[in-house]
């Protein structure tokens, strides 16, 4: 479900955007009609709702979202306005623990009989709350279909949680962060877009070496900096970070491995064979 938070007023940036798409949601309301297979009411497309209208993710894209998360039975989804509970539902028939937090009690109500049809009850929890008060720390996997201005106040949460963390987003980005992955499905219905974002481990600073010393800064999952040895200082390129993952080059030289909070180490490819290296965080 596309939501957004009470009484907090949108940055400026992306408002127009917002409003626009808004308008698109409201004009596509007028268009749905309610139909559920259990004699119920079902909430329509596009449904008012507490801050916008309702719309789901297509079930095509809901399993490239979870496919492209690589989700398992050991993972924690947490879906950020989780509607009719569909990409909740989906979660725990791979066998993961999936978690649904939503505005909408109508829905929430939608979501746990759909939840109990489906035979996964005992893996999913639908909680009717406000996305910003929920502790998202558990999570491995969150996805979420949310208006561009809610990601960017959730843009900063995101980036903090654990390294390794997968984020996945219908159709609209993180601003700044530079998604991971990104997929489109042809043909889809619409709403066909899926990114991936992998929490990456904080690196900024100044890290030991044995035989010399590397200074990195960071953006996201992108990093540069250099680094000074005997030999001289040279800059870092193609510097990047996934999950706890990372590869630059210094010239010629690869360095991958893995990074461990204030450790790193792994294997660094030269000219005349592989060796190992580590590295410790001095400030």
């Amino acid at each position: 479900m596309i939501e957004m938070p009470p009484h907090v007023s949108p940055p400026h940036r992306s408002s127009l955007r917002t409003r626009a798409f808004t308008l698109l949601l409201t004009i596509g309301a007028l268009l749905s009609a309610s139909v559920m297979a259990s004699g119920q009411l079902q909430p329509t497309i596009g449904q008012a709702g507490k801050d916008v209208p309702w719309v789901p993710t297509p079930d095509e894209l809901v399993d490239k979202m979870l496919k492209m998360a690589a989700v398992t039975p050991t993972d924690v989804v947490v879906d950020l306005g989780s509607g009719d509970g569909r990409t909740v539902i989906a979660a725990a028939k791979l066998g993961a623990r999936a978690i649904g937090i939503e505005l909408e009690s109508n829905l929430v109500e939608l979501a746990k009989a759909q939840a109990e049809a489906a035979g996964v009850t005992d893996r999913v929890t639908f909680i009717t709350e406000d996305l910003f008060k929920f502790d998202l720390s558990p999570a491995t996997v969150i996805t979420m279909f949310l208006m561009p201005d809610l990601n960017a106040m959730l843009q900063p949460t995101l980036f903090g949680l654990d390294p390794g963390t997968r984020i996945v987003s219908n159709t609209f980005d993180l601003e700044g962060w530079t998604a991971d992955e990104t997929a489109i499905l042809n043909p889809c219905p619409t709403w066909c877009t899926a990114l991936l974002w992998i929490v990456p481990a904080k690196v900024e600073g100044t890290w030991h070496l044995p035989d010399g010393t590397l200074t990195l800064e960071q953006h996201f999952q992108m990093i540069s900096g250099t680094l000074r040895t005997a030999d001289g200082t040279r800059s870092i390129e193609n510097g990047r970070i996934r999950g706890r993952e990372i590869n630059f080059q210094v010239g010629d030289t690869n360095y991958t491995g893995e990074i461990d909070d204030t450790t790193m180490a792994g294997v660094v490819e030269m000219r005349d064979g592989p060796a190992n290296w580590n590295a410790t965080l001095v400030r």
